[in-house]
């Protein structure tokens, strides 16, 4: 497995997120390849990390879903990929004491590259489906809340998400109902770590 730290379209390099890409064995047969191994993932993030839930989703083209994080005491990091179709996948460092505090960088995850996306925790995440259809599995470091998930506006002007919305021919994402009322960047920061 390949980890690669991110930067984002100014250059700036992340602290933490890694885009993982797996050695895949294929022949006429097929592909093969090892998506999640503890010890190798430990050490290439220097991190002791306790996957304790996988969720699974599956979502239309031009759905958008996030911008989603935890608070205290039930952050999440979470490891996403792509088993079907193509994403963009956003992460937003919302670490207050981080060089790239309300910065973002987005990759495309799919079952076509089969990357992964390791989001620590303190950053948001949220999602477009770029194809007909996508899945994405994504394993996370402590149980969902419904006292402590927040969502971010997808659209906030402080963030400037560059949403690949053009390449689908949308102006606006499908959102759900909890997405539409998603607060602002601003709104949020009392509950940053």
């Amino acid at each position: 497995m390949k980890f690669e730290q991110l930067k984002n379209e100014e250059g700036f390099e992340f602290k933490g997120p890694f885009l993982i890409t797996p050695q895949i064995f294929g022949d006429q047969r097929g592909i093969f390849y090892e998506s999640w191994n503890k010890s190798v993932f430990d050490i290439n993030i220097n991190a002791n990390v306790n996957f304790v839930q996988d969720n699974h989703s599956k979502s239309i083209k031009g759905v958008l879903r996030g911008l989603h994080y935890q608070t205290n005491p039930f952050p999440q990091g979470k490891l996403v990929r792509c088993i079907s179709g193509a994403i963009f996948d956003v992460a937003i460092d919302l670490r207050k004491n981080s060089e790239t505090f309300a910065m973002w960088i987005g990759v495309e995850l799919s079952s076509e590259n089969m990357k992964q996306l390791w989001i620590p925790e303190g950053f948001a995440h949220g999602f477009l489906t770029m194809s007909d259809f996508a899945e994405v599995l994504y394993k996370t470091t402590d149980y969902w809340s419904k006292d402590c998930e927040k969502s971010i506006k997808w659209d906030d002007k402080t963030l400037a998400i560059n949403w690949p919305l053009n390449k689908l021919n949308m102006e606006f994402p499908i959102l759900s109902k909890k997405d539409k009322e998603a607060i602002s960047f601003k709104e949020s920061f009392d509950n940053f770590d």
